[in-house]
């Protein structure tokens, strides 16, 4: 009997030590784990409060997002988003803060304007997509981009238009991007240097213009304004106050003003005492002097050299 109490005794304290080493491990592993947790923490641009307040909207998210499973699971959408809402705004996930970047020319407080009709409405409430469809149709806006920082903030990201030319209306004149699109009046003093446009849908033509300079690309910097004519074709009008009659047809157009400054690169035609150059009737090249103005004197006929 006593025998059998000594390897009861010694099998009890062969328990306790491996209990005993295994409460001690498990020390051990808590504090390494706690002390990477630590050095991690510490690395992170992160201060005590700010991780609590990222702790809590985790939290408080999962359990909205539960929250709005089980609603929805129960056949009740409706009513889960606006409990859904409702907590939220509780917790203070409301839209307290407007932030607005990318606006360097347009009018800020266009975009404020719609902005800030979300305040104080619940997170979840807010509706990111009719938002941006509102910005996006204000004339400068390109694009816009809207999204919503936790707990409080909606930023809002604005890609603006870039204005191209000035459009002469009968009143006024406007400020359009590439494609044509009107952005806002201009006073005549601010739109100096800038390209004009000018003619009926002149406008909408901007960007087949844009091409049709771009195959003259060492004249396009003298060309003063632009008229569309009959809504088939182009008048340009130099720095030197000289206009080109170009004719119709993108093609044709395009080699007109290409053969126009090769000519001017042989003989300096911008500049000169020629008032006009008519170019309708290719390959023929009409010229119209100040001695001459009612009988335009033909220059060229077939070929270049005649033309010159």
């Amino acid at each position: 009997m006593a025998q059998q109490i000594r390897r009861n005794g010694t099998t009890g304290v062969r328990r306790a030590a491996k209990s005993q080493s295994r409460s001690q491990t498990a020390r051990r592993a808590r504090g390494q784990a706690s002390g990477i947790l630590d050095k991690a923490m510490g690395v992170l641009p992160f201060t005590e409060e700010q991780w609590s307040r990222i702790w809590l909207s985790m939290i408080i998210g999962t359990g909205v997002g539960i929250a709005f499973v089980i609603a929805s699971l129960a056949g009740v959408p409706a009513l889960a988003q606006a409990q859904v809402a409702r907590i939220a705004a509780d917790a203070g996930f409301e839209v307290r803060h407007v932030r607005v970047t990318g606006t360097s020319r347009m009018d800020e407080q266009q975009v404020y304007a719609r902005a800030l009709a979300t305040r104080n409405q619940a997170m979840p409430d807010v509706d990111v997509a009719k938002l941006r469809a509102e910005l996006r149709a204000l004339p400068w806006v390109k694009d816009a981009r809207v999204s919503i920082q936790l707990p409080h903030t909606l930023v809002v990201d604005i890609v603006e238009r870039e204005p191209h030319a000035v459009l002469e209306r009968p009143d006024r004149l406007m400020l359009i991007d590439a494609t044509g699109v009107e952005l806002e009046p201009v006073a005549p003093e601010k739109a100096k240097g800038m390209l004009r446009l000018a003619g009926p849908g002149a406008g909408k033509q901007a960007r087949s213009l844009e091409t049709l300079l771009a195959a003259a690309p060492a004249l396009a910097p003298k060309v003063e304004a632009a008229e569309w004519v009959g809504n088939r074709r182009w008048n340009l009008t130099f720095r030197t106050g000289q206009l080109l009659a170009l004719p119709e047809g993108e093609v044709e157009s395009a080699t007109a003003l290409v053969k126009f400054a090769k000519l001017d690169g042989q003989n300096r035609l911008l500049g000169g005492k020629v008032l006009a150059f008519d170019m309708r009737t290719p390959p023929r090249l009409y010229l119209r002097l100040p001695e001459g103005v009612a009988e335009p004197k033909v220059v060229g006929a077939t070929d270049e050299r005649e033309t010159t």
